[in-house]
């Protein structure tokens, strides 16, 4: 069985380098693309992949 790990919103935004609700503005402006959630409590569930993709998304807006 293959284990998923997530980040939370904080994780994430900690890893971006940004605050959580810097991050959510970002997705609610449509900057970064809607994170898949939790289907139990719907919290936000960023990948290792998301989180990348998400750092590529700010070197393009800021370089």
């Amino acid at each position: 069985m293959v284990k998923y790990e997530f980040f939370t919103a904080v994780q994430a935004a900690k890893e971006l380098g940004i605050s959580k609700q810097t991050l959510f503005r970002y997705e609610k402006k449509r900057v970064f693309p809607a994170p898949r959630r939790n289907l139990i409590n719907r919290w936000r569930q960023y990948s290792y992949e998301d989180i990348n993709k998400l750092k590529e998304i700010m070197r393009g807006s800021i370089g």
